[in-house]
C-alpha cells in the first residue's frame, strides 16, 4: 500500500470509528471496532473489517452494518468532505482475528491451569 492509501485508510479508520461509536443504537448497542481499512490505489473503494465483541449473531449483525451502509458513507462524507475529493464506497467485513486470539488465550489459560494442577499433585 502507497504512502498515501494508508494516510487516507487512516484518516477513514478514525471517522468511521467515532461514527460507530456515535450511533450504536443502530446496531443494537453492539461493541463495533474498526480492526483494519484497506483502501483501493485509487481511494474510491475502502474494505473496512470490523470486530465484533460479544455478540452472538456476527452474520445479521454484520446485515444490520451493511444495512446503515448509505448512512455511514453519508456521515462519513461530511467529516472527509475539505480533506477528500471522493468519499469511497465502503465494504464492510467481518474480522475473526481477535476472536482466534481470546481462543488461543483461553486455550492456554487452561493447558496452564492443567500444570499448575499437574505440579501441585
Amino acid at each position: 500500500m502507497s504512502v498515501r492509501q494508508e494516510k487516507f485508510s487512516g484518516l477513514i479508520q478514525e471517522h468511521l470509528a467515532v461514527i460507530f461509536q456515535r450511533n450504536a443504537d443502530w446496531f443494537n448497542k453492539a461493541f463495533i471496532t474498526i480492526s483494519k481499512v484497506e483502501m483501493s490505489p485509487d481511494l474510491s473503494y475502502a474494505k473496512v473489517f470490523l470486530s465484533f465483541f460479544k455478540v452472538q449473531n456476527k452474520e445479521e449483525l454484520l446485515n444490520l452494518v451493511n444495512f446503515h451502509n448509505r448512512d455511514i458513507r453519508k456521515q462519513l462524507a461530511a467529516k472527509v468532505r475539505n480533506q477528500a475529493r471522493v468519499v469511497p464506497e465502503l465494504t464492510f467485513i467481518v474480522d475473526d482475528s481477535l476472536d482466534y486470539v481470546f481462543q488461543m488465550d483461553e486455550l492456554l489459560k487452561r493447558v496452564q491451569a492443567e500444570d499448575e494442577r499437574k505440579k501441585q499433585q
